[in-house]
């Protein structure tokens, strides 16, 4: 690796670590913070709550990775810049354009890495993350009772109900004060117990919960026997609720797959699919529109059983005669069911653009490193006294104005207004015109030696205005002094 190269890449490579592990950091707490009420309550064990949290990881370094490109290259070209760096490059007959080449080809490889994470790594992690909260949803609470409420207790394995009500409960020592037990199953036999005091324990794996009652009395009536009634005293009591506790089963393959679950090749069959399903719909309807035109016509239908079907449709009325009402029930039918069949082709129309646009979003975001590192570097040495200020700035508006156009993008491809190739890759190729136009102009970089870098970007401003609209007003110049 030559000198210059090794240098270039060493000057971003800190940079876009430190920028990577900041970004990432702060947006998936952020992530984390919105789905804590998923996991609120629910007792969940330490290797659960690890597994949510790096599957949760995959989908933000998929946002981050190429911000934090453009911030390292921003950082450390204006770093470089303000130090004199790439004045003593050019004087050393290093042409701007060099420069520019490595940490392209740098791009290209965090381009390439960026797309197979994308199309491997973060749909399997997307998966995953789904099947475990549906798992977590599915899970019954932690087992928690609340004083003077009649608490509904449901076993998940026989489906028996029961209701618990305890006067006092020490969540500390795990003991309940004042039990009544009732069981809402069997309405012939009732069965109600109460004890003075009782001990909540679950077992090893939290599913069962067995309450040890103390000092207390059942009091049970059969209905069978009309009168009947006995209660019995005791000392001490357990009894036994099965399948109410903390139990979750792992199911990873449970759910199925999104469009954002699916690597490229998945997305592609999913595509190929929903246009053989439009092309069949269309082909259905133009089959029933011609067979509907031929029995309005009086002229044979090619197959009798469509015939008899659309006749049969048509249901006798008062009024015209037969004939005529016959062919306008038929027409009335027809016309339902191309509206049918119209429906399910803009939906098949939709899935293929759904399916579309994730496939261009895998590549877009893969290509904008390659992007920002083409737009990063010119626009670093030409305004290098901004500072870290001008940095985070930069990138965020950069970032911001992409993030949009991409959001935007697919809003406007799933709704059918343009092609999804189309508006999934305007932003880049925005940006990348900017980028080559700041490259062509990168060996006309601002003094550094007065003003700051905010200066510079409003002294180049008002000079691209002022150029504008000097050259707008000269024919009518011209004109007055002639």
């Amino acid at each position: 690796m030559p000198i210059l190269t090794r240098h270039l890449v060493k000057a971003i490579l800190g940079p876009f670590l430190f920028s990577l592990s900041a970004l990432t950091g702060l947006l998936f707490l952020n992530a984390v913070a919105q789905r804590m009420e998923d996991l609120a309550g629910k007792g969940l064990t330490a290797d659960v709550i690890v597994d949510f949290l790096i599957l949760s990881l995959p989908h933000t370094v998929a946002l981050t990775l190429p911000m934090a490109v453009l911030v390292a290259v921003l950082h450390a070209f204006t770093e470089m810049t303000a130090a004199n760096e790439i004045t003593a490059m050019k004087a050393g007959g290093i042409p701007p354009r060099r420069i520019l080449t490595p940490l392209l080809i740098v791009g290209t490889l965090a381009g390439a890495l960026m797309l197979y994470f994308n199309d491997q790594v973060l749909p399997e992690a997307n998966h995953r993350l789904k099947n475990l909260l549906l798992d977590i949803n599915r899970k019954s609470p932690t087992f928690t009772l609340r004083e003077q409420v009649m608490n509904r207790i449901q076993s998940q394995e026989s489906g028996e109900v029961v209701y618990l009500r305890a006067a006092t409960i020490d969540n500390a020592t795990s003991t309940l004060g004042d039990v009544w037990i009732i069981p809402a199953s069997n309405m012939l036999r009732r069965r109600v117990t109460y004890a003075d005091s009782a001990y909540m324990q679950m077992n090893a794996d939290r599913t069962d919960l067995f309450l040890t009652l103390y000092d207390g009395v059942v009091y049970e009536t059969d209905y069978d026997r009309p009168g009947a009634f006995q209660a019995v005293d005791f000392a001490k009591q357990i009894v036994p609720f099965r399948g109410v506790g903390n139990a979750m089963e792992r199911n990873l393959s449970a759910a199925q797959r999104g469009d954002r679950e699916m690597t490229i090749g998945m997305l592609g069959a999913q595509v190929d699919s929903a246009r053989v399903q439009g092309e069949e719909h269309r082909a259905r309807s133009l089959e029933r529109t011609q067979e509907t035109v031929r029995l309005a016509l009086g002229r044979p239908v090619a197959d009798s059983a469509s015939a008899e079907t659309l006749i049969s449709a048509a249901r006798p009325q008062p009024g015209p005669p037969r004939e005529i009402m016959v062919r306008d029930q038929v027409t009335y039918r027809a016309l339902q069911a191309a509206n049918t069949q119209a429906q399910q082709v803009a939906s098949t129309v939709q899935r293929v653009h759904r399916y579309e646009v994730e496939i261009h979003k895998k590549y877009t975001l893969a290509f904008a490193c390659i992007v920002f590192v083409l737009l990063g570097v010119p626009l670093a040495i030409r305004f290098p006294r901004g500072g870290l200020g001008m940095v985070i700035a930069a990138s965020s508006v950069i970032f911001a104005i992409y993030w949009v156009g991409l959001i935007s993008g697919e809003d406007l491809a799933d709704r059918g207004v343009a092609p999804p190739v189309v508006t999934m890759w305007t932003p880049n190729v925005i940006f990348t015109i900017l980028g080559l136009w700041f490259a062509k102009n990168m060996g006309k970089e601002t003094a550094t030696m007065r003003g700051g870098g905010w200066d510079d970007l409003l002294y180049s401003l008002r000079s691209a205005a002022g150029r504008l609209f000097g050259r707008r007003q000269a024919p009518s110049g011209g004109e007055a002094s002639a």
